[in-house]
């Protein structure tokens, strides 16, 4: 499938900071989840927000610039692809995974900082 069919674009709000990892190679990983908000108004006529988090995964150079650029609390802009996996947990049981790999990203604003 081609890189051109299989596009996502986010801007969402990080809940928590980046786990960065590296590979037996030495390369750099990147996981960390960001959340939007859908807004709607129910049958009743009540405001309703619902959150979606949204997992995601940024390698190598990239993955560098998510640990110096982003943490909790941020507002981004991620462009990426989306995959699916799946796998057998410890208790055997099947596991389903859908992730974006990141191919770009944009801080568009930074938490405030809070003074002690």
């Amino acid at each position: 499938m081609s890189e051109k069919n299989n596009r996502v674009f986010l801007i969402g709000h990080l809940g928590s900071n980046p786990e960065i990892k590296e590979t037996t190679t030495g390369k750099k990983v990147a996981h960390f989840k960001i959340a939007t908000n859908d807004n709607y108004q129910n049958g009743q006529g009540e405001r309703v927000t619902e959150t979606q988090w949204h997992n995601l995964i940024a390698w190598g150079k990239l993955a560098e610039r998510v640990e110096m650029e982003v943490r909790k609390g941020a507002e981004i802009s991620v462009e990426g692809k989306i995959s699916y996996h799946n796998y057998v947990d410890s208790d055997g049981l099947k596991r389903y995974v859908t992730e974006i790999t990141v191919f770009d990203f944009s801080v568009i604003r930074q938490p405030k900082k809070v003074e002690a």
